[in-house]
């Protein structure tokens, strides 16, 4: 029995369908919520519920099970750092129950940068939460990734909500000459599963990302494409930029860029392009060919639903 934490988010999802169509039987955690939980339909999933601060609920949720996937936390990035200290003490939780309850082995879902002495609070998070697991002495396997891209992600649709509703001009960080390796969704899911069954894997910390480097300003025009959103992209300091995501914070609930996000687009996230073809057998897709998804909504009316949606649920 594999037990998955964080299957109702947008990597979640993925990865619980993926292990479903391979044969895995899944058990998925879900932490206490008002709303229904939004697991992907027509999978067979066992579900059990827990917070993640609750040891005594979270070792109850791992009778029978070999391997965790802890991926809970893994879009953390995009919130407030009062969230990533939450999401480093579940990771702690996790690690000491699955030393108790004798669990085989760990996959855990990290970020390039992942380091104890970065300058950004989300880096910095993910390293202290990869320590615990290390330390726990459970056979472990970190895979860090650079951007995550696909349907309801928290990166190019955000850019999308913001192109949408940018009047003509929009302001990028710095130039835009920031490099990333965007990766699809689904191959991140598929690694994750086939991970598995690779021995090689244990005890390993492997850096992935998608087949190409790709500039912050190239990827904007690629969303500007598929989302029919042309704009004029102006470069802008980035303390202007931060300044703004600020007042956001404090604007919306539900705001479509936050000074974390905005310290994520600073430095260029990259990884060695033959990781997942060496490791893995696998050969990523480009990010141009699966962007169709953003062609499917109004992303301008998107902004206003999720403020209208985040104060019902709240």
């Amino acid at each position: 029995m594999i037990l998955l934490t964080g299957g109702t988010g947008f990597i979640g999802r993925s990865v619980l369908r993926k292990l479903a169509e391979f044969g895995y039987p899944v058990r998925t955690l879900l932490g206490p919520s008002r709303s229904s939980p939004d697991l992907p339909r027509g999978v067979a999933v066992d579900v059990t519920l827990a917070a993640l601060s609750d040891r005594r609920s979270i070792r109850a949720s791992l009778v029978g099970v070999k391997t965790v996937i802890h991926l809970a936390g893994a879009e953390g990035q995009w919130g407030a750092e009062s969230r990533l200290a939450s999401d480093v003490a579940g990771t702690h939780t996790i690690a000491e129950a699955v030393a108790d309850a004798g669990v085989q082995r760990i996959i855990y879902l990290s970020h390039l940068g992942a380091d104890r002495s970065s300058a950004y609070p989300a880096m910095r998070a993910r390293a202290m939460a990869e320590e615990h697991l290390r330390v726990s002495g459970v056979p472990f396997t970190i895979i860090r990734t650079t951007v995550i891209f696909g349907r309801l992600d928290s990166f190019t649709t955000s850019l999308a909500i913001m192109l949408a509703v940018a009047p003509l001009i929009f302001p990028i960080p710095g130039d835009g000459s920031t490099l990333f390796q965007p990766l699809w969704v689904e191959d991140l899911a598929t690694c994750i599963t086939w991970a598995l069954d690779e021995p090689s894997t244990i005890g390993q910390t492997i850096e992935i990302g998608g087949p190409e480097f790709l500039s912050l300003l190239q990827i904007l025009h690629m969303i500007m494409r598929a989302a029919s959103s042309p704009r004029i992209l102006l470069p802008t300091r980035p303390p202007y930029l931060k300044a703004g995501a600020w007042l956001l914070e404090r604007l919306m609930p539900q705001p479509p860029v936050t000074t974390l996000w905005l310290d994520y687009l600073a430095v260029s996230r990259t990884a060695d392009l033959n990781t997942l073809p060496r490791v893995f057998g696998l050969q990523p897709s480009r990010m141009e060919g699966n962007l169709s998804y953003l062609q499917e909504r109004n992303w301008g009316w998107e902004l206003l639903a999720r403020q209208f949606l985040t104060r019902r649920r709240g």
